[in-house]
């Protein structure tokens, strides 16, 4: 069993999974990499495939649909960072045996309905009932898509001198899922208009309009993106720091945390620089480009920092 609980850090990573991963291609452009969200296989005609795989969530104390969404966005968010949109989606379900089928229709036609949503097919998978399953996470999933091979983007093309931009706010996901988590307690302590903005950002968690909107003139001067998960901003910028074989320097009173994400993390002790923060975009990009992308991005009412 590891020593710590959640992905596996950069030292586990390098020393046992990097040189083990089956047969080298010379079509593999961007294979399992830390700190990057994507893998990247060349196909004919100038085009590639990139392809990303995230756990599936099922929470019964956060409720079906927002399980779904969660399911569905986070690798969506992991995707959005080559600027492009999923196309097509594999889903392997190993559900718990109690539940019930009512709970799983409920909870398939919004995994469904939020791949419509974003334009993905799903082409396949696996369902199946498991005897003591009982862990929120219910299997694993697949987004794939295919687009012009030079312009996809992966994290590890950050470039020295970049500007590093982050939208929305810190601790976005986590301020949510806690305060919809302990309705009472957040209500109680920090006030029921922090409560109720804090549970309305849940939907909020999707950083594809964010990425999509960063890259949309044809000189964006965008050269990297990773999303915020686990480890909160400042752990996704070390991880792109990782990735791209940079340093980073980083303003401690410019990163944004919003008044509502600072109330509920405070409550909990938690610090929001490092607290899951998916919904939120780290974009690197040339200097000159930077005040360009966040006025684009403000336009569609994003924060960008």
């Amino acid at each position: 069993m590891s020593e710590t609980l959640g992905k596996i850090n950069h030292s586990q990573f390098e020393d046992f999974l990097k040189h083990r991963c089956g047969k080298q291609r010379d079509e593999v452009r961007v294979g399992s990499e830390f700190g990057v969200d994507v893998s990247v296989v060349d196909l004919h005609g100038g085009k590639s495939i990139a392809l990303t795989s995230d756990p599936l969530s099922l929470i019964p104390s956060l409720g079906l649909e927002e399980s779904a969404w969660l399911s569905v966005h986070l690798m969506a968010n992991d995707m959005a960072t080559t600027g492009f949109a999923p196309m097509f989606g594999q889903f392997v379900l190993n559900l718990p045996a109690q539940l019930s089928k009512n709970d799983f229709e409920i909870y398939w036609n919004y995994i469904h309905q939020f791949c419509k949503d974003i334009g993905v097919s799903i082409t396949g998978g696996h369902t199946g009932f498991i005897e003591g399953q009982n862990s929120t996470i219910a299997g694993g999933g697949t987004f794939i898509t295919i687009a012009p091979k030079e312009d996809i983007l992966v994290s590890k093309y950050a470039k020295p001198g970049d500007t590093i931009l982050v939208t929305k706010t810190s601790a976005l996901s986590s301020a949510a899922i806690l305060a919809m988590s302990f309705p009472e307690t957040v209500k109680n302590k920090v006030g029921k208009e922090f409560y109720y903005s804090a549970t309305a950002s849940f939907y909020e968690t999707s950083s594809l309009k964010d990425a999509l909107i960063a890259v949309q003139s044809k000189d964006s001067g965008v050269t990297a993106m990773h999303d915020v998960t686990e480890g909160g901003v400042l752990g996704a910028i070390y991880e792109l720091v990782i990735a791209s074989g940079n340093g980073a320097e980083i303003f401690n009173e410019k990163l944004p945390i919003g008044e509502v994400q600072s109330a509920v993390c405070n409550l909990f002790s938690l610090d929001p620089r490092y607290c899951i923060g998916a919904g939120s975009m780290i974009i690197t990009c040339k200097k000159e480009k930077a005040s360009e992308i966040i006025s684009r991005l403000k336009a569609n009412h994003i924060a960008c920092t």
